[in-house]
């Protein structure tokens, strides 16, 4: 199965790649610019994400957003994680979340799929940490400072088991099982 996923991330189409396509579903990737609504309710920001995709898209297709919610900063920055880290960056978004009460967070990923006639929502969730220094590679935003419970690396440290754990990982084995059983419907 063949299906086509807007993002404008690199990291997120190759994550995504290496988690659908082992189970047969071939990632095509459509680039176009959407702008996204701010707001941090990330089912409403995915919603509409995906109907400006569809809209010029015209074909069946998925788009995917993850967030950051700091228990400290009582869930944001959450649908606005892009925005605070644009503005932050790594060493000053770890200072900020050191000097709250809590340094726990949950890292979500809600995907939207409409298949030309219906709107599918799914997601995963992760419970972390976020460290008091960056540690791996910087290039895929906050990955370099969020370390999942159960785990002493970020996820920039750990590489390809990322994957397997993720939020993203998650609502994708959601996606899959749906695409799945879409198939086999009549």
């Amino acid at each position: 199965m063949k299906i086509r996923f807007l993002s404008s991330s690199e990291q997120k189409l190759d994550e995504v790649r290496k988690i659908l396509e082992p189970v047969g579903v071939k990632v095509i990737p459509v680039s176009c610019r959407i702008e996204e609504i701010q707001t941090e309710n990330e089912v409403e920001l995915v919603r509409d994400k995906l109907t400006k995709a569809f809209s010029l898209i015209g074909r069946p297709l998925f788009v995917e957003h993850t967030g950051l919610y700091l228990d400290g900063l009582n869930g944001l920055p959450a649908g606005l994680t892009r925005i605070f880290w644009q503005r932050l960056n790594a060493d000053r978004f770890t200072a900020l979340v050191q000097a709250l009460d809590s340094q726990s967070a949950t890292a979500k990923t809600v995907l939207g799929y409409c298949d030309g006639r219906k709107m599918y929502q799914f997601s995963g969730e992760v419970r972390g940490k976020i460290i008091t220094q960056p540690a791996g590679p910087r290039e895929f935003l906050w990955d370099c400072i969020f370390v999942p419970e159960g785990h002493t690396q970020t996820f920039a440290e750990m590489g390809e088991l990322k994957n397997e754990i993720s939020m993203r990982r998650l609502a994708l084995d959601r996606f899959a099982a749906f695409l799945k059983t879409a198939r086999s419907l009549p």
